[in-house]
């Protein structure tokens, strides 16, 4: 007869693993709204600032508070948001400009440590037919100078989330700063151009990629988990993970320096389709079969166009392209190893070497994970 204590410690590690796994995916099972990066560039003149800046505008007009979100169906006014959404380009300006007063106010120019007032000289909002995909909205501004040739940093609130600002008017290592949290950017020369080392860009694109994963990137968290989750021994998960990192890290780098091109419609849902796979074969098998690897590498071609998409949304200057390609990848790698120590420290080092481990945890965690990948294959195709 079972011991009724066993039984009860075994439902609640299960329990405990399904919760684990259900945090990383709840805010996903929502349409993804997510938040992309604004590009700002900057061109001075004798005694002018212009900013032409690439960005989503609907959180701005609705008053959205972008730090920290990752996706705008969690924020308290996502309804507005939508309903921008679903708004003709040229009412998304209109609304734009209606809303420019408030949106100037969360927007930094500072000529030394004397704020530069911007006027709003044009917006364009880009048509995009599916309504679930962020639309560029182009906006030009511009700001008169004050004459004492001060260096000027650039910036905006937190809450407009992140914005990458870049001096035009350089060479190929001009600055191109990643700013988030409401920083501002280095001072920059109203004559010449900043610079910057190749081991700024490499140190900050490893935090890119890592953000990528953790918390962002939760369709590779649950690959990668799916991939833990076959065995408990090291061989098995060595061999996956290494074949996933090189197909991946091709890709990355074919698609990022465009050599190759596929449309995101048809690379998502076949990431999701990636995710029931290995959680499926986890249900049926133990140990790496000789196809599973093969398969594997072939996903693993698809998550690296995933996360080529997102790096060709910063906007690196061409000369430190490839040293942002490679932090970003670093950053990559460092997140999902992060991903496979904590699962080994939440459920592997305690309960990898107990006989009811796959029973109880290994295959009831797969097939959540299948359910959840499903999901979202429907969703990307159908939703």
């Amino acid at each position: 007869m079972a011991n009724p204590l066993k039984t009860l410690k075994h439902m609640l590690t299960q329990l405990g693993v399904m919760s684990m796994l259900a945090m990383f995916t709840m805010s996903s099972f929502a349409s993804a709204h997510e938040i992309r990066p604004a590009i700002a560039d900057v061109a001075f003149e004798e005694d002018a600032i212009e900013l032409s800046i690439r960005l989503t505008a609907e959180p701005l007009i609705a008053g959205l508070d972008l730090e920290g979100l990752q996706d705008t169906n969690d924020a308290p006014e996502a309804d507005k948001y939508d309903a921008l959404r679903s708004l003709t380009p040229n009412l998304v300006a209109d609304a734009f400009r209606a809303a420019w007063p408030e949106i100037a106010q969360r927007i930094t120019v500072l000529s030394g440590e004397a704020p530069v007032e911007l006027e709003l000289m044009q917006v364009d909002v880009v048509f995009q037919p599916n309504a679930e995909l962020p639309r560029d909205t182009n906006v030009i501004l511009r700001g008169a100078l004050p004459s004492d040739q001060s260096d000027l940093r650039i910036g905006w609130d937190a809450a407009n989330g992140p914005i990458i600002v870049r001096q035009a008017g350089g060479d190929e290592a001009s600055y191109a700063g990643y700013l988030a949290n409401g920083e501002l950017s280095d001072p920059l020369p109203r004559a010449g151009a900043v610079t910057e080392s190749a081991v700024a860009v490499f140190l900050r694109y490893i935090g890119v990629g890592f953000d990528h994963i953790i918390p962002k990137g939760l369709d590779h968290i649950l690959f990668v988990l799916g991939l833990f989750f076959l065995s408990v021994h090291l061989r098995p998960l060595i061999t996956q993970v290494t074949v996933f990192t090189v197909a991946h890290t091709i890709t990355l780098a074919l698609a990022s320096l465009g050599y190759v091109a596929v449309n995101p419609a048809i690379v998502e849902p076949l990431i999701a389709a990636s995710i029931v796979y290995v959680a499926v074969e986890n249900i049926f098998t133990s140990r790496v079969t000789w196809w599973r690897p093969v398969i594997i590498f072939a996903f693993g071609l698809l998550h690296g166009l995933g996360f080529a998409s997102v790096l060709g949304e910063f906007g690196l200057a061409p000369g430190r392209f490839v040293v942002g390609l490679i932090g970003f990848n670093v950053g990559v790698e460092v997140g999902q190893l992060a991903v496979i120590a904590l699962a080994f420290l939440a459920v592997g080092l305690w309960f990898g070497k107990k006989p009811w481990y796959r029973a109880r945890i290994s295959i009831p965690a797969s097939v959540f994970i299948a359910i959840v990948g499903a999901y979202w294959a429907i969703e990307r195709v159908f939703l």
